[in-house]
C-alpha cells in the first residue's frame, strides 16, 4: 500500500498522511498518532546544543582506508558485491563510499585513500553548528574534510595523510570546549 493514508487523531478514518510523512505509512493498522509520535521521538533524540555536542564528541578514527568513488547511470554494478559504507545519488550518477580493498578488487579505479573519523556524540539531525565548528577547525589546519550526517553520529572522511592531525584538532577542539574555549564559528 503507497500513497496517502488517512488516519484521524484517534485513529480512525480522516487525517491524511503522505508517504512524506515518514513512519505512518509502515504503521498499519496503527494510529496515525503513534505513528506521529515515534517519528516524533526519533526525529528529537540526539543533542542539538552545539556547545555540549562539542564538548561530548569523542572523535574515533576507525580502522582501514575508502575512497569515494563515482558510477555513471546505468552502471550495471552489483551494489551488494560492493558493500558499499554510503552512497549518495546525484543526477551525474551516484557516488559510493567503499573500502579501498573492495574497490580495488572490483577494479573501479584509483583514487584519493582517506580515512574515517566518526564522532562518537548522538548529534540529532536537527543539530546547528556541528559540522561548521569541525570542518571550520580543520579548514584552519588545511586539512579537507568530507562529512556524512548519519542517524546517530556524524562521520568526517579526511585525506589519510592527514587522519592523525585531524583527529588530534578534533580531540582538542572538544576538550577546548568543555574548558569552554569553544572556536564554534571563528
Amino acid at each position: 500500500m503507497g500513497g496517502i493514508l488517512k488516519y484521524g487523531a484517534s485513529g480512525a478514518p480522516g487525517r491524511e498522511c503522505g508517504k512524506a510523512d515518514g513512519i505512518a505509512s509502515h504503521f498499519i493498522g496503527e494510529s496515525a498518532s503513534n505513528a506521529l509520535r515515534i517519528r516524533e521521538a526519533q526525529m528529537s533524540s540526539g543533542i542539538v546544543d552545539p556547545a555540549r555536542l562539542l564538548a561530548e564528541m569523542e572523535p574515533r578514527l576507525a580502522p582501514g582506508f575508502f575512497v569515494f568513488i563515482h558510477l555513471a547511470p546505468g552502471h550495471g554494478l552489483d551494489l551488494g558485491l560492493l558493500d558499499p559504507l554510503g552512497t549518495f545519488r546525484e543526477k551525474e550518477g551516484l557516488t559510493l563510499i567503499l573500502s579501498d580493498d573492495k574497490a580495488r578488487a572490483h577494479g573501479l579505479g584509483e583514487a584519493m585513500p582517506m580515512r574515517q573519523i566518526t564522532l562518537d556524540v548522538h548529534s540529532s539531525l536537527e543539530a546547528v553548528g556541528l559540522t561548521a565548528a569541525v570542518s571550520g577547525e580543520l579548514a584552519r589546519n588545511g586539512i579537507a574534510a568530507n562529512v556524512v550526517a548519519a542517524f546517530h553520529h556524524d562521520h568526517i572522511f579526511v585525506p589519510a595523510a592527514d587522519a592523525e592531525k585531524a583527529l588530534r584538532l578534533l580531540q582538542e577542539l572538544s576538550a577546548g570546549s568543555r574548558r569552554n574555549e569553544t572556536r564554534m564559528f571563528s
